[in-house]
């Protein structure tokens, strides 16, 4: 299975107050935990960002990056799945969970390798998360979103399309999107 993954770093981070995806997390920067667990899992993988230094880092990683200034959330997911290219699906990852875990990538990705043709998604309880596996025949729906809107529109518009897997530490799920969550996901993260 050709497998792509694009990473959405273009947030502008206002609750956040900086670039969050900047901030020090467990000694570099916190984008740096999504590129590692996605290292090696994809036939393509993408940054698709609005910030130079972002770009810079993916740059020094060996990593493609999408350097923008479009406006909208449909803009960053139009971007990604351009250059990710050719692909039996695609997952897309927030680039600001930095306790999402390489086993809950993995099982996105073996769940989608049996059941191809269903959205995929993390789940904590009742309580559905990010990142999620789209497969090829929602490719041109994402490709052509309302203005502004993400992948969710198309978890909405097929809900019996959608399948999730299930996550054992709600925290895995959580975007860092204050500097008060960022503290609360410091203190639940693993010390090396």
């Amino acid at each position: 299975m050709k497998t792509g993954c694009v990473i959405m770093a273009s947030g502008l981070s206002k609750r956040f107050g900086g670039n969050k995806l900047l901030a020090d997390f467990l000694g570099e920067p916190m984008i740096m935990r999504i590129l590692a667990i996605t290292e090696g899992l994809f036939s393509r993988r993408v940054v698709v960002t609005r910030h130079p230094e972002i770009a810079e880092i993916c740059k020094a990683r060996g990593i493609d990056a999408v350097l923008h200034d479009l406006p909208h959330r449909s803009d960053t997911v139009r971007l990604g799945l351009e250059a990710v290219g050719d692909a039996d699906g695609c997952l897309f990852c927030q680039a600001d969970q930095p306790l999402l875990k390489q086993e809950t990538v993995k099982a996105l990705l073996l769940s989608a390798a049996q059941d191809p043709g269903s959205i995929w998604r993390p789940c904590f309880g009742e309580n559905p998360g990010s990142p999620v596996w789209f497969p090829r025949w929602t490719f041109d729906q994402l490709m052509q979103l309302p203005e502004g809107k993400g992948g969710g529109y198309i978890v909405k518009a097929y809900p019996h399309r959608v399948r999730t897997i299930q996550v054992q530490d709600e925290y895995e799920l959580m975007d860092a999107d204050d500097r008060e969550t960022l503290a609360l996901l410091l203190q639940r993260a693993d010390r090396p």
